[in-house]
């Protein structure tokens, strides 16, 4: 099996994707291991030597900041704030997306900035790598201080409390630590603190919302290509030159694609009655471009937090310097995954027209895409359930990130909401997989109509291993079915 070396190397968004599908093995490099232990050595020097007291690791937390712990109680302290901030509710964490957490974790503690113990760190790779993933909950954090409350019940394992999945069943965490032949974990100092502040359950649902969002970029360029030419639409919205002259990348990258995606294709090529084409086809370039955009910088502000040490304080051995600050807040992430969710919504509205003019009867394709309509309904209710799915993405693109509730007696007196502007960004990611996933069943069906006519050479591929998931639809038949069928193409395939 393959093994990834943690170490302080930048790590991008494909890979640490990678590492959680593909099964890798991760360990600690000798490189991180050092900077583990060298921390974790001047702490404790710096707890027996100082006075001074230092914000949770010698006292206690949030508005109770000034009260001095005994230094007999500090481990006591740190388990007690573990379980205590286990306050996760709602609908379980799905387990690929615990793994992403527990993997940005490791990743976050490697720096040496946290003042853990390796022995943390190591159990936390060695849960990962033996597959056993902690019962985390998708509500409850307010991405301020961390994601405190998830981050707590993905934590509780460590210390011998609360429940894992093991092979597709949940059970205590203390029997499968004494399978394993594991001791629980004794917390030292700041170790709770290190473990629950931090933004992986915001940033694991970020970086697996962008790394679905690339691929459905693809995937909507390819289907549009394909509604273009089924709905005989022109090809010169698409040209270098009308592109170029405004320069805005994500234009430019989308018309090139979709020149490319058509190259070739008779139906492209002959004749058009019509002067132009509707919107939701000659704009795919402004559209598709400017979700392009909005990809790449959600994508590079995800890859900065990655590759970021974000627990509180932050410690710095090298220059004897302790800091109680903020990096465990959400909002350079908030923002931008907000941002997401409206550009995902943007490419599921776009389609969701294009599925409109496809089944309008107009163009020489027939009414809802059923040779006979009247006896048939065809693709008629399909728009219905694409608009209902856009409708609720649209509520769904509420920025969470603009609102703020005090906690801890307003000592966090400003809050991202960040956590939840990542649950619903998924949520987005789902809504506009299915409207896509309409989408292509209908521009499958209307090229039907314009053969002998042939489309592109890739759109053909793209056709031909469509039609082996889901057929013509020659007669009204149950669509659900076919609709999921259609949907897990789109989520499968390379387009």
């Amino acid at each position: 099996m393959k093994t990834h070396h943690i170490s302080p190397a930048h790590i991008s968004i494909p890979e640490v994707c990678a590492i959680v599908e593909n099964g890798t093995r991760i360990e600690l490099s000798e490189e991180s291991k050092k900077l583990i232990v060298r921390c974790r050595e001047y702490l404790d020097a710096k707890i027996a030597s100082c006075r001074e007291p230092l914000y949770g690791i010698t006292t206690g937390f949030g508005s109770l900041c000034n009260i001095s712990i005994n230094p007999d109680d500090l481990q006591r302290l740190q388990e007690n704030l573990v379980k205590s901030h286990a306050c996760g509710v709602g609908e379980r964490v799905p387990s690929k997306t615990v793994r992403m957490m527990m993997l940005l974790k490791i990743i976050s503690l490697s720096y040496g900035n946290s003042g853990v113990q390796l022995a943390t760190v190591e159990r936390l790779a060695d849960m990962f790598n033996a597959g056993i993933v902690p019962v985390v909950y998708s509500q409850g954090s307010l991405g301020a201080s961390g994601d405190l409350a998830p981050l707590a019940n993905m934590c509780l394992p460590l210390i011998g409390e609360g429940e894992v999945e093991v092979n597709g069943v949940v059970r205590p965490a203390a029997d499968v630590l004494a399978e394993m032949g594991w001791e629980p974990i004794k917390l030292m100092s700041k170790e709770g603190l290190a473990l629950l502040n931090g933004t992986q359950f915001m940033s694991a649902h970020g970086v697996l919302a962008v790394e679905k969002a690339m691929r459905l970029l693809n995937a909507a360029n390819a289907i549009a290509a394909m509604s273009l030419d089924a709905f005989d639409g022109r090809i010169e919205p698409f040209g270098n030159l009308v592109n170029e002259v405004r320069h805005q990348d994500g234009q430019i990258k989308v018309a090139e694609d979709m020149r490319s995606l058509l190259e070739g294709s008779e139906l492209i090529a002959r004749h058009k009655e019509h002067v132009q084409d509707p919107y939701s086809f000659r704009c795919i370039p402004q559209v598709h471009g400017a979700v392009a955009d909005a990809i790449n910088f959600v994508s590079q502000k995800l890859t900065n937090e990655i590759n970021s040490p974000t627990d509180n304080p932050t410690i710095f051995p090298e220059d004897d310097l302790i800091v109680s600050a903020g990096n465990f807040h959400g909002e350079p992430i908030a923002m931008p995954m907000d941002y997401l969710a409206l550009a995902l919504t943007e490419l599921s509205n776009i389609s969701e027209r294009r599925i409109y003019k496809l089944i309008g009867g107009t163009r020489g394709l027939p009414s809802f895409l059923v040779a006979k309509p009247g006896l048939n309904s065809g693709f008629m209710i399909t728009q219905y359930a694409a608009a209902s799915i856009v409708n609720q993405s649209k509520g769904l693109c509420w920025p969470t990130s603009c609102d703020s509730i005090p906690s801890s007696q307003g000592q966090e007196d400003h809050v991202s909401m960040g956590a939840n502007a990542a649950t619903k960004l998924i949520r987005v990611a789902d809504n506009t997989t299915r409207v896509l996933g309409i989408e292509l069943m209908a521009a499958a069906q209307a090229l039907e109509f314009r053969r002998p006519l042939k489309s592109s050479a890739k759109v053909e591929a793209l056709y031909e291993a469509y039609r082996a998931e889901v057929p013509f639809i020659d007669v009204d038949t149950v669509m659900s079915p076919l609709i999921e069928r259609s949907v897990k193409f789109v989520e499968k395939c390379t387009l």
